[in-house]
């Protein structure tokens, strides 16, 4: 029997598989959008090369995984009838990580998280139907939540449906709550929802810089359209995967949804950019609240008028990110915390190390090519 985990080649599911792989025993299957089964190693590796050296990868692909190459949006996966029923028969559990964080096209969520997630709980109930199946664990996110200003939220909280959303990825990761609870009642299931993931506290290195350009580019600013005092809940996501591994591999979690946060500790932006001022031994930045709205403004019209440049790369990510940097709200991780007994590392303590890594690299990470001596990289 195996752990099902979706978004495997992707940020969060590639942590959340290396730790499975290295620190519990469970076989693993996974989905994997290739053409054949060597596409689909190499797709795995590039992946897991942040976690892993080639010999552990090679030994955990050979030993512990079973890949079933397919898409998630299609029907069955696009997998044959023998294959989708060895899936469903070998499926002990679900870890749902797939989604798509494109919170510009209302089209694409609407495809990878609506569509993608009615094909994986269908998967999860015909594992049910064929032996039982143990948890269903869903990683969502905060923003869920919807629009909200100067707020502490809950877990019970969070799911407003009055509320208005940010963007296609938020609503459609709430109605992807919903779906799991609707048409899985009999599955015990947990909700896991990290605020915004930002870098591993144990290392500079990441292979995820769309959140990372906007920081690069707001600490280049001399002047910054924020209140000082306003907190931004960032976590690091090597807490974030360990919560979720932790939590799944329970029996008997205490709770069914978690805040990966930072919650009430979240730290505001003085404390942030003096951290980095004082790492890079320049002044920090000046606070003109007053200037948001105008900041907002020409932030979008760089965005959507301007191309090929640096500046405009920043303004249109930091134009989908802004909402989430100006709300003032937090999201209390109590339960996580508790459950845990493990707290997320502050931001300040590991911000400029991922700086300077993502500048140095232009934001590219330093991928390793697969072996051309497969035998001798196996074993050395």
């Amino acid at each position: 029997m195996a752990i099902f985990l979706t978004g495997s080649t992707g940020y969060v599911g590639a942590h959340v598989a290396s730790l499975l792989l290295e620190n519990h025993q469970d076989r693993l299957n996974l989905l994997v959008r290739a053409k054949n089964q060597q596409d689909a190693e190499q797709r795995l590796w590039k992946s897991l090369q942040l976690h892993l050296d080639f010999p552990r990868f090679y030994n955990h692909v050979k030993s512990r995984i079973n890949i079933f190459c397919g898409d998630l949006t299609d029907n069955r996966f696009g997998l044959s009838d023998e294959n989708y029923r060895r899936l469903a028969d070998t499926t002990e559990s679900v870890i749902h990580c797939a989604a798509s964080l494109n919170r510009k096209s209302e089209k694409t969520c609407l495809n990878v998280n609506l569509r993608g997630t009615l094909e994986v709980i269908k998967l999860a109930q015909a594992a049910r139907d064929l032996h039982g199946l143990r948890r269903f664990s869903d990683v969502s996110t905060v923003a869920i939540c919807g629009q909200r200003q100067n707020e502490v939220v809950t877990e019970e909280e969070s799911r407003d449906w009055s509320r208005s959303d940010f963007d296609p990825y938020a609503r459609t990761k709430k109605f992807c709550e919903h779906m799991v609870e609707e048409l899985l009642p009999d599955v015990r299931h947990t909700v896991f929802r990290p605020s915004i993931i930002l870098g591993d506290s144990r290392h500079p290195e990441t292979t995820q810089f769309d959140m990372v350009r906007s920081f690069v580019f707001l600490a280049g600013l001399p002047i910054l359209p924020f209140r000082p005092t306003d907190q931004i809940d960032i976590v690091n996501v090597d807490f974030v995967s360990e919560s979720i591994v932790t939590i799944h591999q329970k029996d008997n979690p205490l709770y069914d949804i978690y805040h990966l946060s930072s919650g009430k500790d979240s730290q505001t932006f003085k404390v942030l950019t003096d951290a980095l001022a004082q790492a890079q031994n320049k002044r920090a930045p000046l606070f003109l609240p007053s200037l948001e709205k105008p900041f907002t403004r020409i932030n979008n019209w760089i965005a959507d008028n301007l191309r090929g440049n640096a500046i405009s790369a920043g303004a249109t990510l930091l134009k989908v990110f802004l909402p989430y940097l100006t709300f003032n709200t937090v999201f209390d991780n109590k339960k996580v915390v508790n459950e845990t007994k493990k707290s997320p590392i502050p931001f300040s303590n590991y911000c400029f190390p991922l700086l300077e890594f993502s500048r140095a690299g232009n934001f590219t990470y330093p991928y390793k090519d697969w072996p051309s001596d497969l035998t001798k990289a196996s074993k050395s």
